[in-house]
């Protein structure tokens, strides 16, 4: 398959007053005349908190539900035999755990203290929902669907005022399609922000419906949303993520471009290397790092799909017995429907998985608009079906692997290699003529510092109008664009004249042509 290098950028999404250490509130102004931009019927996504499992068995039963009417003879020695291949993993983990543990005795403590880990914090209603769609569509050994989220519980999150009094933070949230016969994971971020109608809850932002209803209600939501059944789940808390990376060892990870971003923890540079595990989780929480390129949760999103694919590489890659304390340190900081023996028989049935060719990524399509006050992601329908089409039928999410060709950031995989050819490859756009129009302005007070910025761009290729700008007290210098998917052209130009910060006119800046230069008090020259 072939590769296509990304420079439809989306707008940058810095919010005022945003805090916390994804630098973002999640409170934003809302009204009841939002509409949705997709065919999506509302009332699929509402939920009746009256409605008894029994009532929804005996509805189901009325519409000829395949899991609520009376089990066939088939069906029967059906279950039987996948009761009875639970039974055999379960004897064979059993076993393993008895060899690498040295003892029953360890093996059954181990059992016990991993499996109560695990299993910290599931409600009934949870398993209730996830019971139900595996009862719609029966496990069979082939591929199934999970709804994996990571929440920040971190000290410094629990003492800002922005999320005071929150049950639960998310900071990301994926669909994920794992196929342990075809030894093939997907991994499809949604986006947090995501405008969705909950019925009877009026139209919120995906990750509301954790607060709205816990995780029984997000994975419904999500389950409607992309139309497939979601029989698992597993939460991962961040605070403890560094720990689960150092237990193994580290994790090599390509660092697609330097970050250096406090409100992720701190810095991490560019290039192929063994992360630990402060440096994985510093990579995994970055946004600000890229808000000259755009939408900061779109990077976000793809550094933790990367840093999951290293993780999943190194597990599937150790012996029987790191696996086996992988999953004790993984059990400190995932909560999870899944029990050891399931954990381990899929992770068998994994092995040999090949990360650049075997998990395909994307992110779910979405349009981003300020609104308000607050920032929305517009649900692409018709992109989104044609998407979670191929992910059904095994195939990767796109047709096309996906760079960013300013940051390096592989945006989305489909396991042809191409991402990392045309991550290594240098750009030929840098060398080619631009035919854009660039509107100058001093706004430094420095004489000629107009003429030398302009003389720099007109040697590319752009046409270029001076000026002064209305004053002389700008510190910093900014490259103004009015298109999303003019960010990357932005940045180019900032360096060009070596210095300036992109950004997407918020409506305060009025001129003439594609872009705009204001000089500031950092130009050099």
């Amino acid at each position: 398959m072939s590769s296509r290098r990304s420079n439809q950028r989306r707008p940058v999404r810095r919010p005022p007053d945003s805090i916390g250490l994804d630098g973002r509130s999640d409170e934003a102004s809302r009204n009841g005349a939002y509409t949705r931009r997709d065919s999506f019927d509302p009332s699929s996504y509402g939920r009746s908190t009256a409605r008894t499992r029994d009532e929804a068995r005996r509805e189901a039963r009325d519409d000829g539900s395949p899991y609520a009417r009376r089990v066939s003879q088939a069906e029967y020695t059906q279950r039987r035999k996948r009761a009875k291949r639970k039974r055999i993993a379960l004897v064979a983990v059993v076993v393993a755990l008895v060899l690498c543990l040295g003892g029953a005795g360890a093996a059954f403590a181990y059992y016990q203290t991993v499996s109560n880990n695990l299993h910290a914090g599931l409600d009934q209603e949870l398993i209730d929902a996830l019971n139900a769609a595996e009862a719609s569509q029966p496990y069979d050994g082939g591929p199934f669907y999970m709804l994996l989220m990571g929440t920040d519980g971190s000290s410094d999150r629990e003492a800002s005022e922005e999320y005071a009094g929150d049950q639960f933070r998310s900071d990301s949230m994926m669909l994920t399609r794992i196929d342990p016969q075809g030894k093939k994971v997907t991994l499809v971020s949604l986006h947090r922000d995501t405008l969705v109608d909950m019925g009877e809850n009026g139209q919120q932002k995906l990750n509301a419906a954790h607060s709205i209803g816990g995780a029984a209600y997000t994975v419904e939501t999500v389950s409607k949303l992309a139309g497939v059944p979601i029989t698992h789940y597993a939460e991962i808390n961040f605070d403890g993520f560094k720990d689960i990376v150092d237990a193994l060892g580290g994790v090599e990870v390509d660092v697609p471009m330097t970050i250096d971003d406090e409100d992720a923890g701190g810095y991490v540079a560019q290039g192929l290397q063994t992360l630990n595990g402060d440096q994985a989780l510093i990579l995994c929480r970055a946004r600000h790092a890229y808000d000259e390129f755009g939408d900061g949760d779109r990077y976000r999103a793809a550094n933790q799909r990367l840093v999951l694919s290293a993780i999943a590489k190194k597990i599937l890659s150790s012996d029987a017995a790191t696996m086996v304390s992988s999953v004790q340190a993984l059990s400190q900081y995932v909560t999870t429907d899944f029990e050891i023996a399931d954990i381990l028989s899929i992770a068998a049935g994994l092995r040999g998985l090949d990360p650049e060719k075997d998990i395909y990524t994307a992110m779910e399509p979405t349009t981003s608009a300020y609104i308000n006050g607050g920032w929305y992601e517009y649900l692409d329908t018709a992109a989104w079906k044609t998407m979670m089409s191929r992910v059904d039928q095994g195939l990767p999410p796109t047709e096309e692997d996906e760079v960013d060709e300013t940051s390096g950031t592989v945006l989305a995989t489909t396991g042809s290699g191409a991402a990392n050819a045309e991550k290594q490859s240098s750009s030929s756009d840098s060398t080619t003529k631009k035919s854009s129009t660039v509107t100058v302005k001093n706004g430094n007070g420095l004489a000629g510092a107009g003429a030398e910025a302009a003389e720099k761009l007109e040697a590319l290729g752009y046409t270029v109008d001076t000026g002064n700008a209305e004053s002389f007290d700008y510190s910093q210098t900014i490259v103004v664009y009015e298109r999303g998917d003019q960010a990357t052209e932005a940045r180019e130009i900032a360096n060009a004249i070596g210095v300036g910060k992109a950004q997407q006119n918020n409506g305060e800046y009025a001129f003439e042509g594609d872009f705009l230069v204001v000089l500031g008090a950092d130009w050099e020259g």
